[in-house]
């Protein structure tokens, strides 16, 4: 069977309710008039990287498990809208959700509803099958269904990759998915120790090729061929209005890189220039950076360092 499709994305499939406070962390009041408002849309972890990976020109299929609430008509039309395949399971507990406390400074509080799962829950195993032998690369939502659907992911050939988002390094739950892809995404903040002692143990006990941890204003660091590098910033074109969806928009740039044969540096600065960009979009807003947009950007990078990476 040929594969015809680039990227595979499990999981991560839901709705976010946007909330814009005054400050982060946020003082206890009896009541606070939020302006500009508060906003239900579409789009977690799972649907962001998705988004970007088919604006960056991948073929793109996303499967996951939904509710049949208006939750998940608001995923669907997502989907439709932007034209990414959809696969759902159905979900009894209902659509996921969270609520996203966000500052003035862009950064992000996340409160995710644990309701919305269910120890039991599973992807298919058909299902799984039959789309990861179509696919050239899975990216997997650490999402509960998806840990099942590791072993077969593996068994159909297809590269894996991950984000842990922020883990501690500890966390063992987190660690299956670390363990198990071949490209593993994480964030520097919660990490205890240095990031390169954490991004080591990934590769030396699991089968990552590639490790990259982000690091907010501190840029992002790779790891790759035993060896840690810093990636410096990229910067945003525009105010920094919200960093929601940065980390997913960088995961995508990258991967997209990294399929196009490019070297672990370069899909890095891919990652930079679209996780910047991202910071620049409104959280109620899907804008995801286009490949003319990031191929342009980062032409003009080079011009302005003297050299591509």
């Amino acid at each position: 069977m040929s594969r015809d499709i680039d990227v595979l994305v499990l999981g991560g499939a839901g709705v976010d309710t946007i909330v814009h406070v005054p400050q982060l962390p946020l003082p206890y009041a009896d009541s606070y008039m939020i302006d500009p408002g508060i906003r239900t849309r579409a789009g977690q972890t799972g649907d962001f990287v998705a988004l970007g990976l088919s604006a960056l020109g991948l073929n793109t299929h996303h499967l996951d498990m939904l509710g049949a609430d208006p939750e998940g008509d608001l995923v669907r039309a997502l989907h439709r809208d932007h034209a990414i395949p959809l696969t759902e399971i159905p979900q009894p507990a209902g659509t996921k959700r969270a609520v996203n406390l966000v500052g003035p400074d862009g950064r992000r509080l996340s409160l995710y509803d644990a309701t919305r799962t269910h120890p039991d829950d599973r992807l298919p195993e058909p299902t799984v099958r039959a789309l990861a032998t179509r696919s050239r690369h899975a990216h997997v939502s650490i999402t509960q269904p998806c840990a099942h659907a590791l072993p077969l992911l593996r068994e159909s050939g297809a590269t894996i990759s991950t984000d842990l988002h922020n883990w501690d390094g500890k966390d063992p739950y987190q660690e299956e998915f670390a363990h198990a892809a071949d490209i593993v995404f994480l964030s520097t903040t919660a990490l205890t120790g240095t990031p390169e002692r954490t991004m080591r143990a990934i590769a030396e006990h699991g089968r990552a090729e590639l490790v990259i941890a982000t690091a907010g204003a501190e840029g992002a660091y790779l790891f790759a061929d035993d060896e840690l590098t810093h990636i410096p910033t990229v910067a945003p074109r525009g105010p920094v209005i919200d960093s929601n969806g940065a980390g997913d928009a960088f995961a995508a740039a990258f991967l997209y890189g990294w399929l196009n044969r490019e070297t672990p540096q370069r899909a890095a600065l891919y990652g930079s220039i679209a996780g910047a960009h991202a910071c620049t979009v409104p959280s109620t807003e899907t804008a995801p950076i286009h490949r003319n947009q990031l191929l342009s950007r980062a032409a003009g990078l080079d011009t302005a360092r003297g050299a591509p990476l």
